[in-house]
């Protein structure tokens, strides 16, 4: 049997009659497979130590220790008593078995209403998996820790520290769904006893082998690019809602997907496991929307790396597309000049009354002030004055009507062709625009194949169905803006040939 149908077995089994928990589930398995602890944020009645339970029940014999924390827990409460017999000997040691040191699965819940001296021996466990039991050096064989709470850490009371070891963070809301709840409350109490077969039941040798097989995992360009964006874009965000993640975490979190991929059985992290940072890089449920929308959009900005800066291209036609539009059309209506005795362009009025041309300046001319018109020669004409409101038509006065309007002749429309264009600009034009053309049909290959041969590994274990939907679609608006700029080539082609 396949390692992902494996995995995929023990989820369906720990999932039964968890209404609306399956995908919560799915990433605390994840996180005990991959050694990486979970911090699982709900109102009381939520199912999570329910959860925590049924995560430790996919392993052989496993040894679970579960504690609700409060106020008053004493370190005894978590980490074992005091032997008396040793004590007797003048040596200050516990007795761990049964406790927390001595677990290979652990929840503590309600765990930042715990004492400040249980937290800090609690730091020194999780972070570096040793326990000093008086003078003696106790190596914990915890695998991973899952803790809950209604609440984050407050802020200033010294847990960030602890706060930044738990790399899933998951939200467990109430049953939403109506025929799920209707389910719910027809149905007996799920029990915490979960029947999976034996020969599904993770072992601990083999665990231990997985640890160093899932480093092995590889990162593509793709990858890399995808999660600099999301790390860019974090760091970006106002001051006011910055969302601080360490570089331990980052590791942390870039060893998750790694484990997402191995236990999907691929050698290769994916676009699709991306999707877990959402759960792993939020601190506050105030941010947990913005830390998501950037993943998504970080993923649907840069989809399948095609091999081929695209953007680049993108920039160069646009680039093109002013560059043809200012060489080889008219960017504004060119209207009927005639040069005259200065050297100078002027707009021809011919007079018909008085049989003659007359010249109106084509700049220069004051607003809703009449001036005399000239004559080829320069001469002003005393009988004849105009004035312009900067609108493009000007007002005649001719002795006899005021209200004669005049607009100059339009010679050449604004985006029609100019005339005898030096044929080796246009072919050079078109060259480029050939070159760009290439690229985008190269690159919407590269995006078409990777997808036909992706598509179906970008399905997951540990990721929700909306989340492969969204990435699909995006991959489909990607190759679509590629296809999209192509025909926009075409189009800059055929301004260059008519």
């Amino acid at each position: 049997m396949k390692l992902n149908e494996r995995i995929e077995l023990i989820l369906q089994q720990l999932s039964e009659n968890m209404f609306e928990r399956e995908h919560i589930i799915a990433l605390s398995l994840l996180g005990a497979l991959s050694g990486t602890n979970t911090f699982l944020l709900g109102a009381p009645g939520t199912a999570k130590s329910l959860i925590s339970r049924k995560i430790a029940q996919a392993f052989e014999e496993p040894k679970y220790f579960e504690y609700l924390m409060n106020r008053f827990s004493t370190p005894e409460e978590v980490f074992g008593p005091v032997s008396i017999k040793a004590l007797k000997e003048d040596k200050y040691t516990r007795k761990i078995e049964n406790y927390l040191p001595n677990a290979d699965f652990a929840f503590l819940d309600e765990i930042w209403k715990s004492s400040p001296a249980i937290l800090n021996a609690l730091l020194t466990l999780v972070n570096e998996k040793i326990f000093k039991n008086g003078d003696e050096i106790v190596h914990a064989p915890l695998k991973a820790l899952v803790s809950a709470s209604n609440e984050v850490p407050p802020d200033n009371q010294g847990l960030e520290a602890l706060y930044d070891r738990f790399i899933l963070r998951l939200i467990v809301e109430p049953i939403k769904e109506k025929d799920n709840f209707l389910n719910l409350i027809s149905s007996k109490p799920t029990q915490v006893k979960s029947s999976i077969e034996s020969n599904l039941l993770v072992k601990q040798d083999e665990w231990k082998e997985w640890q160093d097989e899932i480093h092995q995992i590889t990162f593509n360009t793709e990858i890399n690019n995808v999660i600099l964006m999301i790390r860019k874009l974090l760091a970006d965000l106002p001051e006011d809602k910055k969302v601080y993640v360490s570089d331990r975490r980052w590791q942390r979190a870039a060893y998750l997907l790694k484990a997402a991929a191995f236990f999907n059985g691929r050698r290769e992290v994916l676009l699709s496991e991306i999707f877990l940072l959402k759960y792993c890089l939020w601190t506050k449920l105030e941010n947990f929307e913005d830390v998501s929308e950037i993943v998504e959009k970080s993923i649907f900005n840069l989809g399948i790396d095609s091999g081929i800066d695209t953007s680049f291209f993108v920039l160069e036609k646009q680039r093109l597309d002013q560059e043809i539009s200012t060489e080889l059309y008219y960017t504004e209506d060119i209207y009927e000049t005639e040069e005259i005795y200065d050297g100078k362009f002027y707009y021809p009025y011919y007079c018909e009354h008085r049989r003659k041309k007359l010249y109106i300046k084509v700049s220069g001319n004051p607003h809703n002030e009449f001036i005399y018109a000239i004559d080829s020669n320069g001469n002003k004409d005393r009988d004849f004055q105009y004035k312009t409101d900067g609108s493009g038509s000007y007002q005649i006065f001719n002795g006899y009507n005021r209200n004669i309007i005049f607009t100059p002749k339009v010679k050449y429309t604004r985006g029609s062709k100019k005339q005898n264009i030096n044929r080796r600009l246009i072919d050079a034009l078109l060259s480029e625009v050939e070159e760009i053309q290439k690229n985008f049909i190269e690159a919407t290959e590269q995006v078409k194949n990777k997808y036909q041969f992706l598509a179906n590994q970008f399905s997951s274990l540990f990721i929700a169905e909306k989340d492969l939907k969204f990435l699909l679609n995006s991959i489909e608006e990607q190759i679509n803006k590629l296809e999209v700029n192509i025909q926009d080539c075409g189009r800059l082609k055929d301004l260059c040939d008519n």
